[in-house]
């Protein structure tokens, strides 16, 4: 017999505390463990890894393993999401990150080489994020996506977003004289959206966001050009930060019916 459901407003009231609050200390500490532990991939929740040395840890003393449902989480931390599944509304700050010129780059490499590269795109940015406290929103194609909520991140998540952005494009060779070994374009912005757990029919259940500011964050990225980091007025203003005589541009994104203005950051 499947357990009865969990009323509406206490599934909201649930991902409102998480998701603003922030966890229990225990939770806390065990987080704080785990993103320092080595090994890719991880749990896009709790940042548990999968492989290497720090696995080891992680799956005899926490019982943390893949989930068989969505290997993007750890079994624990998707049999919670499934048990709450919904969801709130909060303001969050997401951090956006695509490759520039994927198509091109794939035909000039083989398979193998290209899926490499991907992959080594996947873990620089990704423990970034994790080593900034975001929960890693999306890992597909040539895009890398993380959510920046204050019980996780803190307060000031529009700035470590921001902080985040500039680290990726440093480690991915922009900030260098040589040209960066992956081309990309990054985007931030501060917003309100839904976070939460969502299902499919096929029974696999998935942490994720929702909304508008989602939306105009994967834009931002996707009109960057190489090696820039372009942020909401939204973000930069709540993020409080000094980086000086920037550039302000004004976007017509996708959708919107207004000129969008950001503020851009050059690698």
């Amino acid at each position: 017999m499947s357990e009865k459901p969990l009323p509406d407003a206490v599934v909201e009231e649930y991902w409102r505390t998480y998701l603003i609050e922030g966890e229990n200390e225990s939770e806390r500490r065990q987080r704080q463990l785990f993103k320092f532990l080595p090994g890719n991939p991880r749990c896009k929740n709790c940042y548990a890894p999968f492989q290497g040395a720090g696995s080891i840890v992680t799956r005899s003393f926490f019982g943390k393993l893949p989930s068989k449902l969505n290997p993007q989480l750890c079994n624990v931390c998707e049999k919670l999401a499934r048990e709450h599944q919904g969801g709130a509304e909060i303001e969050l700050s997401l951090l956006f990150a695509d490759v520039r010129g994927s198509t091109t780059i794939a035909e000039s490499m083989n398979p193998t080489e290209y899926s490499q590269l991907i992959n080594r795109f996947y873990s620089t940015s990704t423990e970034i994020m994790v080593h900034t406290d975001a929960l890693i929103d999306k890992i597909i194609g040539d895009q890398v996506a993380g959510m920046y909520v204050p019980g996780i991140a803190g307060q000031d998540h529009p700035r470590r977003a921001i902080e985040a952005a500039k680290k990726i494009l440093e480690d991915t060779g922009h900030k260098s004289s040589e040209e960066p070994w992956i081309q990309l374009g990054v985007g931030v912005h501060t917003g309100t959206a839904f976070v939460g757990s969502l299902g499919s029919e096929q029974g696999t259940t998935d942490i994720t966001v929702l909304g508008d500011a989602a939306n105009i964050a994967a834009r931002l990225s996707t009109n960057a050009g190489v090696g820039e980091i372009l942020v909401s007025d939204a973000a930069y203003s709540s993020a409080g930060l000094d980086l000086g005589d920037l550039e302000q541009r004004e976007l017509q994104l996708k959708g919107k019916s207004e000129p969008f203005m950001v503020w851009v950051i050059p690698g």
